[in-house]
Formats: C-alpha cells, sequence, structure tokens
C-alpha cells in the first residue's frame, strides 16, 4: 500500500510539471441519497438517480490524462438528501454533502480534503434521464453542478500536490458558473450567497487568497506528508502553514475559507498537537485557530492543554 501511495504522489507531482499532461486523475465516488424526509418515496426513482449520479461522476473523463489506475483516482463521497420531490414536474429539491479525500503518504490515513454542503443542490430528475455533458451547451442542472463539483474536487487534490497546480480545474469551474447564469437556477449567483458555489469559487480564485491555495499545498505536502518519516518536522510544518490563514484573514476578512478549513480540519488538528510539539508551538497554533474560528474554542483548547 505504501508503494501504491508512493506511486499516486509522485504521479500527481511530475503531471503540474508537465503543461501538456495537467490533468491529474479522475474520480471514485460513492453516491448514497437520503429520502427520509419525504413520504411520497417511489424506490425506483431515487435508486435510479443514485445510479446515474454514480455513473456520471465515475466514467466521464474529467481530464485529458491516459485511463487512470484505481490508486490513482480521488477518493469522493456525494451525500444528497432529498427535501422534498414533485412528482408531477420531476423536482427534486435536495442538499448535498460532499467530501473529498487524500491519502497521506507512508501511512494508512487519509485526510478531508475538500467539504461542504450545498444547501441548493436542487433540479429536476426521472428515471429516464441521460446525464449528459456538453460544456458548451448547459441545459440541466443535475449534470451542472456535478461536473462543476468534479473539478473543484480535482483542482484541491491538485493544490495540495504542487502550488497552485488545480487552477486550469478551478478556471473550468468558472467556466461553467458563467454558463449556468442563464438557467435560472439558485446557488450559481455570488450576488445572492457568498457561501454558495459561485461566491466560494470566486473567493478561492482571488489573488488576495493567494495565501489560503499555499496553504492547502504547505499543509498536506510539507506537513501531513512527512509525518511517517519525521513527526516532528511534519508538524512544524503545519503550524508554519497555519500561519497563513492569518494572511488570509488580514486580506479578504469576509472570506468563509478560513472558517471552512477549521471546521474540516479540527479534529485532525487537535490530534496532531495535544500533547505534541513544543508548547510555544501549541500556542501559537491555538490563537491562530481561535482567531479564525472562536466557536469551536472547545476543540482548541484541547491543543493548548
Amino acid at each position: 500500500m505504501k508503494a501504491l501511495r508512493l506511486t499516486r504522489h509522485l504521479l500527481l507531482i511530475l503531471l503540474t510539471l508537465t503543461p501538456l499532461a495537467a490533468s491529474a486523475q479522475e474520480l471514485n465516488a460513492k453516491v448514497t441519497v437520503n429520502t427520509s424526509k419525504i413520504s411520497n418515496t417511489k424506490k425506483e426513482v431515487f435508486d435510479a438517480l443514485r445510479e446515474k449520479v454514480q455513473d456520471f461522476l465515475n466514467t466521464h473523463k474529467w481530464t485529458q490524462m491516459r485511463e487512470p489506475r484505481e490508486v490513482e483516482k480521488i477518493n469522493c463521497n456525494f451525500s444528497i438528501t432529498v427535501n422534498k420531490w414533485d412528482e408531477n414536474t420531476n423536482l427534486i429539491e435536495a442538499e448535498l454533502l460532499l467530501t473529498s479525500l487524500r491519502p497521506v503518504y507512508g501511512s494508512a490515513y487519509t485526510t478531508n480534503l475538500y467539504s461542504l454542503r450545498d444547501a441548493d443542490f436542487s433540479f429536476n430528475f426521472q428515471t429516464s434521464d441521460q446525464l449528459e455533458w456538453n460544456p458548451d451547451n448547459i441545459s440541466e442542472n443535475l449534470p451542472a453542478m456535478l461536473a462543476y463539483y468534479a473539478y473543484m474536487i480535482i483542482g484541491y487534490d491538485m493544490d495540495s500536490m504542487a502550488p497552485l497546480a488545480g487552477t486550469p480545474y478551478f478556471q473550468t469551474a468558472e467556466d461553467i458558473v458563467t454558463n449556468c447564469q442563464s438557467l435560472g437556477a439558485t446557488g450559481w449567483s455570488q450576488l445572492n450567497n457568498p457561501k454558495n458555489r459561485a461566491g466560494l469559487l470566486n473567493d478561492y480564485m482571488d489573488g488576495s487568497m493567494e495565501p489560503y491555495r499555499n496553504l492547502i499545498y504547505k499543509y498536506h505536502r510539507q506537513g501531513l506528508d512527512r509525518m511517517a518519516t519525521n513527526a516532528d518536522q511534519g508538524r512544524k510544518a503545519i503550524a508554519e502553514a497555519l500561519e497563513l490563514l492569518d494572511e488570509c484573514k488580514s486580506a479578504r476578512a469576509m472570506s468563509q475559507l478560513p472558517t471552512l478549513f477549521s471546521e474540516i480540519k479540527s479534529e485532525e488538528l487537535v490530534n496532531l498537537f495535544r500533547g505534541k510539539g513544543t508548547r510555544e508551538e501549541r500556542e501559537r497554533v491555538y490563537n491562530i485557530l481561535f482567531g479564525i474560528n472562536p466557536s469551536l474554542n472547545e476543540q482548541w483548547n484541547k491543543i493548548k492543554n
């Protein structure tokens, strides 16, 4: 397993250095559909939804690279909770909980890399629908949202492997946001909600937030990936990477990204620093995290103690 993870890391790093092949890997998505909130459930509709969404994500070629091996794919989970379903119009109002995972070199550990909840995950669907993707002619909201998240997942994964390596994928996601303005569906306009798809992507790609993207690289590649061989050096690199959160807060005080990062990584950060490293290091990490997200102070206190 260690050899396989090493192969994946080396492959991704080499690809980011080769412009023509700067398209790393595809997805290994697991999709679940929860219908517990609705009473008029037709099992076949939602079984078809799960199967077609999962096939769409896993079989579409999102990059220009050769067919990837299984170990090179990005593991991710799409959990769709159905809030309402109109059988007459085929409108499904739902929310999506999305998480993508990244293996840590030299260990069996995986870390949450990209995670969010999309409360505007609504679309029309019936069992006969075929999910198709043509970025130049977007007419349906469901494949558009899935394609957007596919590129976001790949972009984050690439950013974690080499500095700013995910840029081409985020740019493709930006194109999707632009082309979806005419759909009239929620989630595509940052004027409505800075925390929606359009708002968070605009935040991530803003030049002033480049420290955040560097944080993603330093935290994972220079920090977590060193832990197996030198835990103290890896932990020190993570502590130094977290200082970039302060830069982000100064550059863009209203940005949601540092808070989201602290929520995704809270348990991991506690495990990394509680009773470990120097007291000065723990104090500095505590101060940064408390400044970013004081609502999680109960968690951060575990680092300091």
